[in-house]
This record gives structure tokens, C-alpha cells and sequence, in this order.
């Protein structure tokens, strides 16, 4: 039974639906998808049309607003918000360490986990619109991976919306996961010269901390087994907006005097855990570099960290043999993440048959969104970190009609740093007022 509450300025409405896991086979095994439903207080909800939220990731349930924040105080002034925890994640049917034994070996968890692609995502959503809706199109917002999804949305069922909204989130249509790496890498060095030109004395402090790891990996509060590597992955905060100064922060007090000598302190540990952590997102290590599987013979193969070996700059033993500064990581996923994070470590063999695996489907079709009717608004981040900028402008070249709001106001997370600026904004391209 759909369960209603309030939060100041709203009423929120919990859905819960069942659906195939194999949209192909309808009649075998379903999973539960959870909802919030979003109303602004005072509105009747049967005279508003419906706005589906797709979460960025892969891998993050949707976020948990309190009352009107970010973009959702925008779109409830004139929609029904339906903010969806993606197959997999939050509240519709977890996948995780604790969850996916239920499937049995490695190889079945694995088979498993191939149906939580942005093509079953889609067929998700279509099989929980006609419910409630009463069959109308709605409109779609995808941050992110959930703009890949929205794309997939624009490809196999246009049909069933009035408008697509995408934020950060213009996949390349036909771009293999080495392709996308490639791509990638020299995105990243730019993101740490730019962060130390900022902050020139952080070259020496990450260079010391890293240093430090090469000699004595650290211990963090969980579990997690912190070596150079890892350090080096901090650099996913580089694609935010406040990133760079928050790890300027962290890196800044990283050291306290013991008797032993220096120290890695307890404060810096429990922060980078925190950090690092894939506890509350597994697929997205898991099913990271599958999102660009497209080619139904070529596994991804870890692919980046095959292209990684091809930028020796990124190699932090070399940063410190010399006088190069140590260069941090970021919108990557290795194989030596499922050794040293506790959340991963049960799941590496589901890994690895996940990098070996093929027989992957293509996700676009370039034909049918050449020839594509719906109203659709881009944000494209300028040098965005977790989506390559030059691929998202391809594609949006290529999608009939798309509109493109190319900016470097903000960084990925623009959606939750200006929300209602740059929902207003990509509303008034698809309502062609602007």
C-alpha cells in the first residue's frame, strides 16, 4: 500500500512496484523497485504533470531530499516528481556483499547483474508509467548516468516522454570503454594541474602522503586497506564543484607527530574512508566500465586500468622517483579495488566475469534518435571530469533536435550545486524559449 507523509513544503508519497528482472521474460523472476513520490504542499497532484528523476552513477539510489532543496524546489512548481531508486540500488532490491550470496556463485551473481543496465532501467520505468500516469508521456531528468539512461529513454521508447532534460550526462553513442579511458586520463591530468596551480603546496603534501603509503599502507576505520593507489583516488573529487578545495582540506592536516615519528592522524583516515568507501554504492564498481559495453564480442577487460599503464604520469612510483608532482585518479574503477575495500573484496570474483564477460548489447541507436521528435535540453559541463565534453557535444550533434546549454559555471554536480538555475535553464530550451 503507496504510504503518504510530509516534509516542509511537500508531500511525499512511497511507491513500491514489482517488475521483471528479465524484461525479455516476463513471466519468470520479478524484483521491487522503490519510488518517492513528490508533491508540493497545497498542489492537487491529479492536476500536474509527472517528472521522472534518474539518479546519477551507476550504482546511487536517488537522493533523499529534505523538504524542497537543489532542483526540486524548481520542479514542483509545476510537477508531480517521481525520484526512483534504480534497479539495484536504495530501496529496490539492494545489490551488495550481503544481497548478491543470495544468488548463488560468482557466475550466477554475475548473470544477475547484467540485467541492471540502463536498457532494463529503462523498460523499468515504462513498465511503472502507464500505472501512474494513466498512460501519459512524461517528462524524464537524467543527471549524469541517469542522462546515459535518458538517452537509451530517447533511443528505444520516445514514446513515452514529453521532454528530456539531461544534466552532465551526454553518453557517446558508439565510444568503447578503452576509447572512453583514453579520453579520460588526459581530462584527469588537466583537473590536478589546475588543482595545484591553485594550491601549490599541495604538490609536497600529496607527494609526501603517497611517499608515506609506498612504504606503510594504512589501515582505515572499516576495514579499507589504504595504499598510493588509493590515495590517488581521491582525485574523483576533482570533478565537483567545491573538490578542489576540499581536498586541499583534507591534504592539509593529513600528519601528526607521534613518538614513532609522523603519522597518518585518525581524522584524515576516517575522512578518506569515508571517501573511498564503496559500501553504499558496490555496482558502481561493479558495473562502471559495463555502461559502455556496447560491442557484444569484446569484454571490457578492466579497461582502465589497461589504459592507465599508457599514461606513465599517473604512475606514482615514477612521480616520486623524481621531481613530478603525484598525480590523483578519478571516475575509474581498478581491479585492486576489490582487494582493498572491504564492500568489494567478496564480489571480486563477480568482478572479474563482469570484465570477461561478452555478448553485451548495443544501448543507442543513432538512426532512431537522428530522427528524434522529442524536446530535448542538455547541460554540458565545460572539461567535465566524469563525462567527456567533446563526446557529449558529438552525440547532442547527432540527437534530431537536442539543445545544449554548454557552460563552465559548474562542474558535474551542477544540478545539485545550482539546481533550480540550470533546471530553469534547460527548461526554457525544450519549451524553445530561449
Amino acid at each position: 500500500m503507496d504510504r503518504s507523509y510530509r516534509q516542509p513544503g511537500v508531500v511525499l508519497t512511497d511507491h513500491r512496484f514489482s517488475v521483471p528482472l528479465d524484461h525479455a521474460r516476463p513471466d519468470g523472476e520479478r524484483i521491487e523497485l522503490y519510488a518517492r513520490e513528490a508533491v508540493a504542499t497545497g498542489k492537487d497532484p491529479r492536476t500536474l504533470p509527472w517528472l521522472l528523476y534518474l539518479e546519477g552513477g551507476p550504482g546511487f539510489g536517488a537522493r533523499r531530499f529534505t523538504g524542497r532543496q537543489a532542483w526540486l524546489e524548481r520542479a514542483l512548481t509545476e510537477y508531480r516528481v517521481l525520484l526512483l531508486d534504480q534497479r539495484g540500488t536504495g530501496s529496490s532490491t539492494p545489490a551488495n556483499r550481503q544481497t548478491l550470496p543470495l544468488r548463488g556463485t560468482p557466475a550466477q551473481q554475475a548473470e544477475y547483474l547484467a540485467h541492471f543496465r540502463a536498457d532494463s532501467i529503462v523498460r523499468d520505468a515504462e513498465a511503472i508509467r502507464p500505472g501512474l500516469t494513466g498512460g501519459a508521456p512524461w517528462t524524464v531528468l537524467g543527471q549524469s548516468f541517469g542522462g546515459f539512461c535518458t538517452t537509451h529513454y530517447l533511443s528505444t521508447a520516445p514514446e513515452g516522454l514529453t521532454a528530456a532534460l539531461i544534466t552532465g550526462g551526454l553518453p557517446a553513442l558508439t565510444a568503447t570503454a578503452d576509447e572512453v579511458y583514453e579520453a579520460a586520463y588526459p581530462r584527469m591530468e588537466r583537473k590536478n594541474l589546475a588543482h595545484y596551480a591553485r594550491y601549490p603546496m599541495d604538490v609536497e603534501r600529496a607527494r609526501r602522503i603517497a611517499a608515506h603509503l609506498v612504504e606503510r599502507p594504512a589501515g582505515l576505520p572499516g576495514g579499507h586497506r589504504l595504499t598510493a593507489p588509493a590515495f590517488q583516488s581521491l582525485g574523483i573529487l576533482l570533478g565537483t564543484g567545491d573538490g578542489s578545495h576540499r581536498l586541499h582540506h583534507l591534504l592539509e592536516d593529513a600528519f601528526v607527530p607521534t613518538p614513532a615519528g609522523p603519522a597518518l592522524c585518525d581524522a584524515f583516515l576516517e575522512q578518506v574512508q569515508g571517501l573511498l568507501s564503496f559500501a553504499a554504492h558496490p555496482l558502481y564498481a561493479l558495473l562502471h566500465e559495463a555502461i559502455y559495453a556496447q560491442d557484444p564480442a569484446t569484454p571490457t577487460a578492466w579497461a582502465a586500468e589497461r589504459v592507465r599503464a599508457g599514461h606513465p604520469a599517473f604512475d606514482a612510483a615514477k612521480a616520486l622517483a623524481g621531481d613530478a608532482p603525484v598525480l590523483f585518479t578519478g571516475e575509474t574503477v581498478h581491479p585492486w579495488q576489490f582487494a582493498s575495500d572491504p564492500a568489494l573484496a567478496p564480489l571480486r570474483e563477480t568482478a572479474e566475469l563482469l570484465a570477461a564477460r561478452t555478448g553485451w548489447t548495443p544501448l543507442y541507436d543513432p538512426a532512431r534518435l537522428a530522427a528524434n521528435t522529442v524536446p530535448v535540453a542538455a547541460a554540458v559541463y565545460h572539461d567535465d571530469l566524469y563525462v567527456d565534453t567533446a563526446h557529449s557535444l558529438e552525440t547532442a550533434a547527432r540527437i534530431r533536435g537536442l539543445r545544449t546549454w554548454v557552460t563552465d559555471e559548474f562542474e558535474h554536480d551542477g544540478v545539485r550545486a545550482g539546481g533550480t538555475r540550470v533546471l530553469d535553464r534547460l527548461l526554457a530550451l525544450v519549451r524553445d524559449e530561449v
